[in-house]
Order: C-alpha cells, then sequence, then structure tokens
C-alpha cells in the first residue's frame, strides 16, 4: 500500500500524469470508487425493493373475507414496509456521500464495503420477522442490529480512508483540517446507528417507541436541518469558518447529484418490472401430472386457466413502464434536484415497490371474486400514490424553475403543458378509476381493466389531445401561442422533444 501523495501529484491530472496516475494506483493495487458505487447502487435498490415480497405473500384464503381484520394486517405490513423502504433509502444516500470522500479504494476497503453489503442484503430477512411478527421484539432487534452495524463499518471505513489520505477526495485529501472533517462525518455516520441502538433496547419492553425511533432515522437530516435554521433565528447565524475549511462539505440534508438520484430510481423501476413475473414462473406454470389428468393432456387448456394472472402481469408491467418513463421524461427537463425533491422521489419511490402488491390483488379476482372491490381500489390507491408524488416532484421543481429545470419545461416553456398532462395522467387516471368504483362497484374489476388499458394508448396521444387542448383554449380565450422561431421558443434549449 502506498503512503500519501504530495499535493502537486494529486493536483496534476492531465494528459500523460493522469494516464501513468492511475497505472501507479493500479500497480498499488489502488482504483478508483465508481465501479464500487455502481454495483452497491444496484444492490441497495435491489434490497429496498424486495422489501415488498412479505407483503405480497401475505396468506389470505379464498374463504377469508377481505373484513377489517385483513384490512388491518395489510395496513400494517405496507406501512412497516414504507418505513424500512425509507431506511434503506437513507443507507442508500450515506453510503453515496461516504464515497464522495473516499474517492479511491484498495483491498481492505472494498471488504469492508462487502460486509457492509452483505448486512445490508440480511435486512429483508428481518423485515419479514418484523412483520410476521409485529409483537415479538426479535424482529424489531435483528433489523436495528443490522442497521448499527452498517454504521459501524461505514464508520471503519471513514477511519480507514483518513489514515491512508491518499484514499480521500482530493480536496480533503491536502487540506489542513482533516481532523475536522473525519470528526465531522463521523459524527453524522453513526446518528442513525445510535437511534437504532435506542430502539434495539426499547424492543425488548416497549416496542411501540422502537418504531417510533427508527422512523426519526428516516427523519433526522429533516430535524437536524429544522434544528439549525431555529437557532439561527434565535442566536444569529453561525460563525463563517475559515475559508479553508469550506472545501468539502458532508450533511445529509444536502441533495444528491441528479445522476445518482436517477441510477438508483432506474434500479428500482428495473427490479420491480422483474418481480411481476416471478410469480407467474412459480405459480403459473401447470403441474404435468395435472395437464394429463385435468386438461387430457392440453397444455393450452390449462394455461387458459391462468388467463387473469396473465392479464393482470401485463397490464402491471405497463403501468410500471409508463411510471418510469413519466420519471424518465421529468427527470430529463431538470437541471438540479433539491432536497424536498429527493424526499418527493424517494416516497414515489416506495409505492413503486408496492406494484407488485397491487399485481397480486389484481390476479386474485379469479380466485376471490368477492373481494374484487376491495382490491381494486387498494391496487388504485398505490398506483396514486405513486404517480401523485412524481407529479409533486414537477411541482417542486417549478417553485424554483430557474434553478431546478430546463428553459424548455419552465412555464410557458414548449414542453411545459405537455410535461404537465404527462404527469398528470396516471393520478388523475387511477382517481376517477377509484371514485368509479365508489358509484358502480358491480363494474369495478371492468373499470380497473378499462384503465390499464385506456392509460398506455392516452400516452401514445397525449401530445397531440395537448395541442388540440391548447388550440382549443387559444380559439376559446383569444390566447396567442408563441410562433415557432419567435421569442419565447428561444428559451428552450437544443433538446429532442420527448416523445
Amino acid at each position: 500500500m502506498s503512503g500519501s501523495r504530495t499535493p502537486e501529484s494529486a493536483l496534476d491530472v492531465g494528459g500523460d500524469s493522469f494516464t501513468s496516475s492511475r497505472e501507479e494506483d493500479a500497480a498499488d493495487g489502488i482504483q478508483h470508487s465508481h465501479r464500487m458505487l455502481s454495483f452497491s447502487d444496484a444492490l441497495l435498490s435491489i434490497i429496498a425493493t424486495v422489501m415488498i415480497l412479505p407483503v405480497t405473500h401475505t396468506e389470505i384464503s379464498p374463504e377469508q373475507p377481505f373484513d377489517k381484520g385483513v384490512q388491518k394486517l395489510l395496513a400494517t405490513r405496507i406501512a412497516v414496509y414504507l418505513m424500512t423502504f425509507l431506511i434503506v433509502t437513507v443507507a442508500w444516500a450515506a453510503h453515496t456521500r461516504l464515497f464522495q470522500v473516499v474517492a479511491k479504494i484498495d483491498d481492505t476497503l472494498a471488504l469492508l464495503n462487502l460486509a457492509c453489503m452483505m448486512t445490508i442484503t440480511f435486512l429483508p430477512f428481518t423485515f419479514s420477522l418484523m412483520v410476521t411478527f409485529p409483537e415479538v421484539p426479535l424482529g424489531i432487534f435483528l433489523f436495528c442490529v443490522c442497521v448499527i452495524t452498517i454504521g459501524a463499518v461505514q464508520a471503519l471505513i471513514v477511519v480507514y480512508a483518513f489514515h491512508f489520505p491518499h484514499l480521500l477526495n482530493p480536496q480533503i485529501e491536502h487540506c489542513a483540517h482533516r481532523a475536522l472533517y473525519r470528526q465531522h462525518i463521523l459524527g453524522i455516520i453513526l446518528r442513525g446507528p445510535a437511534l437504532c441502538f435506542a430502539a434495539a433496547g426499547f424492543s425488548l419492553f416497549f416496542y411501540p417507541a422502537s418504531y417510533l425511533l427508527m422512523a426519526m432515522v428516516i427523519f433526522l437530516p429533516y430535524f437536524s436541518k429544522a434544528a439549525s435554521w431555529c437557532r439561527g433565528r434565535l442566536v444569529g447565524p453561525p460563525e463563517l469558518p475559515a475559508p479553508s475549511v469550506e472545501f468539502f462539505t458532508f450533511d445529509l440534508h444536502e441533495p444528491l447529484s441528479k445522476e445518482r438520484v436517477e441510477a438508483f430510481s432506474d434500479g428500482v423501476y428495473a427490479i420491480v418490472a422483474t418481480l411481476l413475473i416471478l410469480d407467474i414462473c412459480e405459480d403459473n406454470v401447470p403441474d404435468a401430472k395435472d395437464v394429463r389428468e385435468k386438461f387430457q393432456g392440453s397444455l393450452v387448456a390449462a394455461l387458459s386457466v391462468y388467463g387473469p394472472h396473465f392479464l393482470a402481469y401485463f397490464g402491471s408491467f405497463a403501468t410500471v413502464g409508463l411510471l418510469w418513463f413519466a420519471h424518465h421524461s421529468l427527470f430529463l427537463h431538470i437541471r438540479k434536484a433539491t432536497q424536498s425533491m429527493g424526499l418527493l422521489n424517494t416516497l414515489s419511490l416506495a409505492f413503486v415497490g408496492g406494484l407488485p402488491l397491487a399485481y397480486q390483488q389484481t390476479s386474485a379476482f379469479a380466485q376471490q371474486p368477492r373481494d374484487e372491490l376491495e382490491s381494486v381500489r387498494v391496487s388504485c390507491a398505490i398506483i396514486f400514490f405513486a404517480s401523485i408524488f412524481q407529479f409533486a416532484i414537477w411541482t417542486t421543481a417549478l417553485l424554483h424553475e430557474r434553478e431546478t429545470l430546463q428553459p424548455s419545461a419552465r412555464f410557458g416553456g414548449r414542453e411545459h403543458a405537455f410535461m404537465f398532462a404527462k404527469l398528470a395522467l396516471y393520478p388523475c387516471a387511477s382517481l376517477l378509476a377509484f371514485a368509479s368504483t365508489c358509484f358502480l362497484s358491480r363494474f369495478s374489476t371492468a373499470i380497473f381493466h378499462l384503465m390499464q388499458i385506456a392509460v398506455p394508448f392516452a400516452f401514445l396521444l397525449l401530445r397531440l389531445l395537448v395541442r388540440l387542448a391548447l388550440a382549443v383554449l387559444r380559439a376559446l380565450r383569444g390566447l396567442r401561442l408563441p410562433e415557432p422561431g419567435g421569442e419565447d421558443d428561444s428559451r428552450a434549449p437544443l433538446l429532442p422533444a420527448a416523445c
């Protein structure tokens, strides 16, 4: 392992010097952390998404009515799922910021990161214990122990990287205040594990307090920011640090880069789309003996029994795909993600992760026809919240449009009305389907399938419909739209029109 580099060698990143520096790092067993961070992003997005599996596999017999007891069971499991999903996203955000500090890794750091990832992969098992035995403290205790272990390993990574400064971000490596940075970063990393340590203690004699403390882990950055704001109001703004200390910041309430948010979000959407097919492969492949005895050897007849399952799969996959498409279009026009936009994106992803539950509910229509109304309403609610938080991201971005949005998506831009319609489509469709079941409960299944079929076609025709609507408004109200190539059109960047 090589020792610390001089400032001159670290800052020389041009041409042959940069190539020779990378060759020297490879010879010393040192590499940049980008690939490891991509691996960690993929793993964390998978872990966050598979948290929904214990909820989707809730066993409800066909003879059991969808009464208040079942509703309470599902509501409890969904609430615990949302909390644990958000805790995993907090761990992902902390991990991403940690490797903004640690720019390079060696074998020891790679193994420490693998230990951290191994502990994270154990979280779905502890979550399964929590939802299966909500009043038994062991599941909560093990979940908290995992979070404490993750924080301890991340603290070891910080201590190790600061012991070998050539692994650090160059801004910190050449700073005279590395000890202050290390103390600051360790203090932030260990806040969440400290709360989980208290939650583990409370789980042994008063488990509701444990859930409250774990929920505080999610909102701790926002509590910290609110406390700083109140302190500034009461005692005045804090004293500014010396210029040499302002090179780098590590705060959990700071927004992540747009690229990292997109990468994590794409991972969640991809895993959710993949999870939908697992139940098809597992539960809807006929048994060879049943095909011979019940269907006279006709595989087509045996598969026709599972028709509702395949219909639910294609409808659910289309929903996931179109929600991803709306998310992709939204972030195409976003220049910078703020803290509130990041929180809204996390909440949207949490409900996107619940779409396999919506698939389970709609695929069970044939087995539990008397409960189809409740299943349709659960599915509509999941789709509504997954999409309305996307719309909230757009609304929040409009409040600071000069900072967050591309010119074409701002008020008056050529893509503003189209993006508004695209992001409002699923919230309106799911809310309309939910409301329709209140008046036409007998046709709830038909209403839901009609929504699943109509929305993709509406996406295809959306740009034409928006142009027609704007033309009608112009004719009715005498509004004059800017001509192509006019003054307002110059505000838009050279971006291709969204599909």
